[in-house]
């Protein structure tokens, strides 16, 4: 039983008549979140006219994802925008007994077995992706990462023989996809249902992804029953040259997806629970790893010693030959690289539950049916963990000082809901960071350094690159080369942004 609640919560300052805090969110998002740390470790704000509780302390956010989850239901504002979108797709399902079903179904998608599985047919595709990429000219960095992040997780998800047309539509819709649903969460509910060119086009085009989820899903079903059946989708005549010729062609006629566990399951999902799963994990797997990867490279353009460890790391371990799959292991400084890009970019900045009741939380009362507020972002920002949190420092998770971090890192999330796909996650941006670094002997930044804008992740404003085969020569570095870590950092964007509440 709860003590009652007895500190006085702080409402932030700044509020507006009608606004509340909606402008400050909007117009710099990443600097008012922080700045909430200072009023107390549950905080008050108003979104518009209604009241949600931030929350600052870590080991208080730890009560609301798992001490005491059962009153803190998955909802709030953004959730509910995304269900629209998602529909009850993994991420947004509410709480209950579909949500225990659903994951338990697809948690063996996600163990490191069947990860492996698919290793060596993603590090092709990625390798055939980032290869075929023109040399010297500037390219859209957050653009190319979401593209090869959804080219490998198509891989992964239907099998390496996704039809070309099939994954060329994905591609190309899957961008614009994310454009409206972005737009749809930081609208008030009664204008995305008026009937508008902006709203119409988005429903037309999440009616176009789940036909293309359909034709995927037949496609592997057909695939499925072929090889029970022994005959496969193609004739003999046709696959037996393909073998011939190729020693890596029956491999890959066998390559599975991690969808084909739903589909085989013995309560399989619905053809609508399908749709709304393969919905989920798209979209994570794009917005995500893809803004995760575009922070890496630039921060590895701006910090040579780092780019040298792991360009040092990769030969150590591959030599002259391919990346494989099992490499992954060996690498544990890029991890490390991959780790401080999360902590420092989010990714995810803002998640809301819902109090289910009238609950004291760390002494503060928040009423049934507030929103309450988590900020992986502020978290791994908070400099009494994290010394020097706007410096890019890998060597924060060294084995020796990752313990002090405990509970303060939460982009995965914690508890009952926390990120099924984190060991997918963590495999994907190990295969295309080694990739990149592996096929281009250089890269640099050829636009102004890039400012973080919060919308549903922490994406980088502008972020274009020039890629040479060939090293540039050492660029200059000023004092103590270890120093490097420590370089300012250009401020979050201060004019207007979406916030995503």
């Amino acid at each position: 039983m709860n003590a009652p609640a007895t500190s006085l919560t702080r409402t932030a300052p700044g509020a507006l008549p009608l606004l509340g805090h909606g402008l400050q969110l909007a117009r710099s998002p990443l600097p008012f979140i922080s700045s909430l740390r200072e009023h107390g470790p549950v905080v008050r704000i108003r979104i518009g006219p209604t009241p949600a509780y931030v929350v600052t302390d870590p080991a208080l956010t730890r009560k609301v994802l798992v001490t005491d989850a059962a009153h803190y239901a998955k909802g709030g504002k953004i959730i509910d925008a995304l269900r629209v979108f998602f529909g009850d797709g993994l991420a947004t399902i509410a709480d209950g007994d579909a949500h225990l079903r659903n994951r338990r179904l697809m948690q063996p998608m996600f163990n490191k077995a069947h990860i492996a599985d698919r290793g060596d047919a993603m590090i092709e595709q990625v390798t055939a992706m980032v290869g075929a990429w023109p040399e010297a000219g500037p390219r859209e960095v957050y653009e190319d990462m979401n593209e090869v992040t959804l080219a490998a997780f198509l891989v992964a998800l239907f099998g390496a023989d996704l039809p070309d047309h099939l994954e060329g539509e994905f591609t190309a819709l899957m961008p614009e996809i994310m454009k409206g649903t972005i737009r749809q969460t930081i609208l008030p509910p009664w204008v995305t249902r008026l009937p508008l060119p902006a709203n119409r086009a988005h429903a037309q085009r999440v009616a176009h992804l789940r036909a293309l989820i359909d034709q995927a899903v037949e496609h592997r079903a057909s695939r499925a029953a072929g090889s029970s059946s022994g005959t496969g989708t193609a004739s003999g005549a046709e696959t037996a040259p393909d073998a011939a010729g190729c020693p890596h062609a029956a491999a890959r006629e066998q390559q599975t997806g991690l969808f084909d566990t739903l589909l085989t399951a013995e309560n399989p999902l619905t053809r609508q629970q399908l749709q709304d799963e393969a919905i989920t994990l798209l979209t994570g797997a794009i917005e995500t790893t893809g803004t995760t990867l575009a922070w890496t490279l630039y921060e590895i353009s701006r910090h040579p010693r780092i780019e040298r460890r792991l360009r040092e790391e990769l030969a150590t371990v591959c030599g002259d030959r391919p990346l494989r799959y099992g490499d992954l292991d060996h690498l544990p400084y890029a991890r490390q690289v991959l780790q401080e890009a999360i902590r420092k970019y989010g990714p995810a900045w803002l998640v809301t539950r819902t109090a289910t009741r009238d609950i004291d939380l760390g002494g503060h009362l928040v009423p049934q049916g507030a929103d309450v507020v988590w900020s992986p972002y502020l978290h791994q920002h908070d400099p009494d963990v994290f010394a020097d949190p706007a410096a890019f420092d890998p060597d924060r998770w060294t084995p020796e000082n990752v313990s002090a971090t405990r509970g303060s890192f939460l982009a995965f999330g914690d508890g009952r809901r926390k990120c099924i796909g984190e060991n997918f996650a963590w495999a994907e941006l190990q295969i295309i960071l080694a990739t990149i670094l592996r096929t281009w002997q250089s890269f640099e930044l050829t636009s102004p350094a890039p400012r973080p804008q919060a919308v549903v992740t922490v994406k980088p404003d502008r972020l274009t690159m020039v890629f040479r085969r060939k090293p540039t020569p050492a660029r200059p570095t000023s004092g103590n080369p270890s120093q490097e870590v420590i370089t300012p950092e250009p401020g979050p964007d201060t004019t207007p942004t979406p916030s995503g509440s």
